[in-house]
């Protein structure tokens, strides 16, 4: 049973909010979501969030008091509800990374959090060894480097699609080629994966990357490689994507829920 103490709320209540609140009430974390903010344009039918608070400006989840807000909706969604969030006090876990691309809205999140005491934590999502960059960028990183494969489905609706017919690809092609910065803003909701390597590497200027579709596969594929100091390091990973959302890898839903139960976690490993 979920400790009614850790008050958790969503940002969104979409596919990967949807997912995440029933992961949570099937594991035995003792946590659980409470409420949800969705702009009352954007409100799901109340049969659907059933038991759940729902919250149409920030100003009134402020009042509620979460112990925690966890942001699964878009970039837009960060830059108009986080900072206000954080400059409260309430911490905050977000999964629309690429958001982070934009300096300003960095800069702004970095002094919201420091003005509020607060924590605001960015999710690995869909890769893995963020840990090893981390580690390793205080020797010196010399190359970081990501490469995201995905089929064509899951590029429906961003520029590759006004460049090319998808459905009529016959082998892997290259739809983007540049670094983190472009990607993350060109392809939001397929690219936050190069904005947490960002992150944890060289950042968004000095990360290469490339993206793929692939007909050939129904996975998505992430690969990291990185040079420095420590040595080398590959890691590649091919995650199944979210039922609802091709877009979306499901290990990002469940980086996400790892995340709530570190930050209600005693011991942290």
């Amino acid at each position: 049973m979920a400790d009614e103490s850790k008050r958790i709320a969503l940002i969104g209540y979409g596919a990967m909010a949807r997912s995440l609140q029933a992961s949570l009430l099937r594991s035995e974390a003792g946590v659980a979501v409470a409420a949800v903010l969705v702009p009352a344009e954007f409100a799901p039918p109340a049969s659907e969030i059933a038991g759940l608070e729902l919250f149409h400006d920030v100003a009134d989840l402020v009042a509620w008091r979460p112990s925690l807000v966890v942001e699964c909706a878009s970039h837009d969604a960060v830059r108009d509800f986080v900072p206000t969030l954080l400059r409260n006090g309430i911490d905050t876990i977000i999964v629309s990374t690429g958001s982070l691309a934009d300096k300003s809205l960095f800069d702004d999140l970095e002094v919201a959090a420091k003005v509020g005491r607060c924590r605001l934590t960015v999710v690995s999502g869909a890769i893995g060894g963020l840990d090893v960059l981390r580690s390793a960028r205080s020797a010196g990183l010399s190359k970081v480097a990501y490469t995201g494969i995905k089929p064509p489905i899951a590029w429906a609706g961003t520029p590759a699609a006004d460049r090319m017919d998808l459905t009529a690809l016959l082998e892997p092609t290259v739809i983007f080629e540049g670094n983190a910065r472009q990607a993350a803003q060109l392809y939001p909701k397929n690219a936050n994966v190069t904005a947490a390597v960002a992150l944890a590497g060289v950042g968004f200027d000095a990360t290469s990357v490339a993206l793929l579709a692939d007909p050939g596969t129904a996975t998505n594929g992430h690969r990291v490689e990185a040079t420095g100091a420590f040595g080398s390091f590959s890691i590649e990973l091919q995650n199944q994507p979210l039922p609802d959302n091709p877009k979306t890898s499901w290990l990002a839903a469940l980086s996400i829920q790892e995340a709530i139960v570190r930050h209600f976690s005693s011991v942290v490993v």
